[in-house]
């Protein structure tokens, strides 16, 4: 049908440049937005904390199987007849089994509350397991979390700035990455749901997904402006945002891939058939790879110009091609032709083709 355009379409239009969006241009609005949502997760962070599971703060846990009913109530008044200070956290698990951690027991307060707990839920004391983390394993678990974050950020920080042989690309990547670590933590704490070892494999997971997302484009941004400087037909802004143009379709598509199975862990699985063993680590994918492939897009790219063009050699680059630009319109007839096609399809590199639309021709 005439008009109407196929997906495939959109892409080929967004590669040659027929097609742009002004994803640089609009930067300080990406920037706004994403100052925005980071400091509400602060603000949440700080009002409603992570709450740490028992595998960082330590205590004991109860596991009661096979129980007819679910009902949390009767968890908490069956640990309060034995600690009546202690507030247990209590969770469903699989759809047929409460969870119940409570505070480090003495081994007479743990086999008071395996009793409680049987009586509570009409099960046999064989049914309900018991497990002890002390202070000192929660604590090494923690150093080990924190650890493995750090690590991850300054290897991923000097391998870009390799690859790259730029500083300047590192420094929007890892800003970006820890946005999307911020943003991830301020949902995951606005759920109220527990930070599991899972958790932590979880926000591991995708700041590697995150990291794979903006090499790619990355990588298509230093392709494209490979010599910038030594031409006056474009602006470095506008050969990246042509690279984010480019690679925008294939941060979609892995985007959309990676996030329908762990949606269905999370929907399907957790939320739905009670799999909780399964929701801290989907949960924090899930919301980390949405966040990743955003920043991908409209973060890291746009942090790497605004860098480049406080360097003087980037901004009077920029500042002689809008010269030419302006002084080729002022010109008239022929020279102004060439000027309004230049800044229409400044997006477009010169040897990327554009359909069947004529490019002007540079002077030599």
């Amino acid at each position: 049908m005439a008009g109407s355009m196929t997906f495939a379409q959109w892409g080929n239009d967004l590669y040659t440049g027929r097609r742009s969006y002004p994803i640089i241009a609009q930067r300080k609005i990406w920037f706004s937005i994403v100052a925005v949502l980071g400091l509400a997760s602060i603000v949440i962070l700080v009002v409603k904390p992570l709450v740490l599971g028992i595998d960082f703060r330590g205590g004991t846990e109860f596991t009661v199987n096979e129980v007819s009913s679910t009902e949390q109530s009767l968890a908490i008044d069956a640990v309060h007849e034995v600690l009546p200070e202690d507030e247990p956290r209590v969770a469903v698990v699989g759809g047929s089994a409460v969870r119940v951690q409570t505070e480090i027991v003495e081994d007479a307060e743990a086999a008071a509350i395996t009793e409680a707990l049987a009586q509570a839920y009409e099960v046999d004391t064989a049914d309900v397991d018991q497990s002890f983390v002390g202070p000192t394993w929660g604590e090494a678990v923690s150093e080990r979390a924190l650890w493995g974050v750090v690590v991850f950020v300054l290897l991923a920080a000097a391998f870009m700035a390799v690859y790259f042989r730029a500083w300047r690309m590192s420094v929007a990547g890892i800003l970006a990455m820890l946005s999307d670590l911020l943003i991830s933590a301020g949902v995951y704490a606005l759920v109220g749901w527990e930070v599991t070892p899972s958790t932590i494999i979880g926000f591991l997971t995708i700041l590697g997904f995150s990291l794979y997302d903006k090499m790619v484009v990355f990588d298509k941004v230093r392709e494209n402006t490979t010599g910038v400087l030594d031409q006056s037909r474009n602006t470095y802004a506008e050969r990246a945002n042509l690279a984010v143009n480019q690679t925008l379709v294939r941060s979609i598509n892995t985007s959309v891939v990676a996030l329908l199975p762990v949606a269905g862990i999370l929907f399907l699985g957790a939320l739905w058939l009670g799999a909780g063993t399964l929701r801290d680590l989907s949960l924090s994918l899930f919301v980390g790879i949405a966040v990743g492939a955003a920043s991908s897009i409209f973060l890291a790219t746009p942090l790497d110009v605004a860098l480049r063009e406080r360097e003087p050699k980037y901004r009077e680059h920029t500042e002689r091609v809008l010269a030419e630009r302006r002084a080729l319109a002022a010109g008239g007839g022929q020279e102004a032709e060439l000027a309004a096609a230049a800044a229409g399809r400044s997006q477009l590199i010169p040897g990327h083709h554009q359909g069947n639309a004529a490019q002007p021709r540079r002077k030599r």
